[in-house]
C-alpha cells in the first residue's frame, strides 16, 4: 500500500521502519524544523506542504491508500488542516498522538494553560529553562525580570531576542544525569515545557524532580474530532486493517 506519512517524532520514525519492512511504499513528510533530521528509512521529503493547496496537490501526485499522522502533538495546525482535507477528499485518516504527561502537585508538576500562565507561577528573577522551542520564544516577552536559557537543536541564526537570557545548543536525547548536571550547573529555578508527552524527553521533569525544581507544562493545544491511537503497534493494526480489506 501506498502510505503518506507526516513525520517528526520518535514513532514517526519507528512507524516508518516498520512499514518499510512490511513491504509498504512510505512517502514521509517532515516540516524542516530542524535542519538536519534524522534520515528516515523511506523516500522524504522536507519543508511541509506549504498550505493546504500545497497538500492537496501532494495527495494528487502521490495517490495515497492511507495517511499516517505523527507529528508533534503541537503540531496541531498541520493536523486539523489534514483531518479536514482527508475527510473532504475521502483519503482514510488516522493520528498517533501519544498520551499526555500527567500534572501533579505534591511533586510540582503543574500544567498552565499558557506563558502568561506559567508567568504567574514564575517567582521575579527566577532562572528559567524554557524547554518550548525558539519558534514560542515571542510568548515569553513578559518574563523580563527573569534569565531565559532556551535549548535548541540547531545553532541559532539570530541573537537571543531578549537581552536577559541565552541559547544552549543541544541534540537529544539528554539522560536523567545530563539534565541534573545542567541545571546545576545553570542554577535553574522553574522548569518550562510543552505537555509533549513521551519517554524521550521526560528525562529533563524527572532531572527537576530530582533537584526540587518546579515545572510547568503548556497544555496541549485543540485537535479536530478524528480517529486517533496513542501506540506504534495500534497504528501498524490499523494499516494492517486496511490492507486486508
Amino acid at each position: 500500500m501506498r502510505v503518506l506519512l507526516l513525520a517528526g517524532t520518535g514513532e514517526a520514525m519507528q512507524l516508518a521502519q516498520a512499514l518499510v519492512d512490511q513491504g509498504h511504499q512510505v512517502l514521509a513528510s517532515l516540516a524542516g524544523a530542524t535542519r538536519t533530521p534524522r534520515p528516515l528509512p523511506c523516500e522524504t521529503r522536507v519543508g511541509g506542504f506549504g498550505g493546504a493547496d500545497g497538500f492537496l496537490q501532494v495527495l494528487s501526485e502521490y495517490e495515497p491508500d492511507l495517511v499516517l499522522d505523527a507529528t508533534h502533538p503541537f503540531a496541531h495546525r498541520i493536523s486539523n488542516r489534514t483531518i479536514k482535507i482527508c475527510g473532504a477528499e475521502n483519503v482514510p485518516y488516522l493520528q498517533l498522538l501519544r498520551p499526555k504527561w500527567k500534572a501533579d502537585v505534591s511533586r510540582q508538576i503543574f500544567e498552565v494553560g499558557n506563558a502568561s500562565a506559567a508567568r504567574e507561577m514564575t517567582e521575579e528573577g527566577a532562572r528559567v529553562f524554557l524547554a518550548t522551542g525558539r519558534q514560542t520564544l515571542q510568548d515569553f516577552t513578559n518574563f523580563q525580570d527573569c534569565t531565559l536559557i532556551c535549548r535548541q537543536i540547531d545553532p541559532p541564526d539570530a541573537p537571543f531576542p531578549f537581552p536577559n537570557g541565552k541559547y544552549l545548543i543541544g541534540r537529544p536525547p539528554f539522560s536523567v544525569q545530563d539534565e541534573i548536571a545542567l541545571f546545576k550547573e545553570e542554577k535553574i529555578d522553574i522548569l518550562i515545557v510543552k505537555n509533549a508527552g513521551g519517554a524521550a524527553s521526560y528525562s529533563k521533569i524527572e532531572a527537576a524532580q530530582e533537584l526540587g525544581i518546579r515545572t510547568l507544562m503548556l497544555a496541549r493545544p485543540e485537535m479536530s474530532e478524528a480517529p486517533r491511537v496513542e501506540t506504534v503497534e495500534e497504528a501498524l493494526e490499523w494499516v494492517d486493517g486496511h490492507a486486508h480489506h
